[in-house]
């Protein structure tokens, strides 16, 4: 399977005094605010970071989902953050804290499974920092 998704970011002004909008092609983000305030600060909009960190969250939750079910497990429920670290110009961290609900599965097989999501999630191989995972059943 190959495919392609798209999204634009428009900047204007200087850094600090500048703003801009992102949009994404499924209009989920449509001209959504990014500024300094947004990413340095507090804000209303988004920022590169946060937006790493969804896109972490939801392609290593569903990583974990198809596992699971290779494995004949439904899961109940997965619960995914995604922190992203910001420090000094670079993303230095990713913690990845998973809440799961899988009836069946023990929680040494939970984690087994969950590590190998986190290792095999497409945007996990894309990024190029520390990645930590805390795994648990609810």
């Amino acid at each position: 399977m190959k495919f392609t998704r798209k999204a634009n970011a428009n900047w204007k002004g200087t850094g600090m005094e500048g703003k801009g909008t992102i949009s994404t092609q499924s209009n989920t983000l449509d001209n959504a605010q990014l500024s300094f305030k947004t990413r340095f600060e507090q804000g209303v909009g988004t920022n590169p970071e946060e937006l790493v960190a969804a896109a972490h969250s939801g392609c290593f939750t569903m990583q974990l989902s198809f596992l699971l079910s290779e494995k004949g497990y439904t899961p109940g429920n997965l619960d995914t953050e995604a922190q992203v670290t910001f420090e000094d110009g670079s993303i230095t961290n990713i913690a990845l804290i998973l809440k799961g609900e899988v009836e069946g599965i023990t929680e040494a097989e939970f984690k087994e499974i969950a590590q190998k999501a986190k290792e095999i999630c497409p945007i996990s191989k894309l990024l190029n920092t520390n990645i930590t995972l805390d795994a648990s059943l609810v």
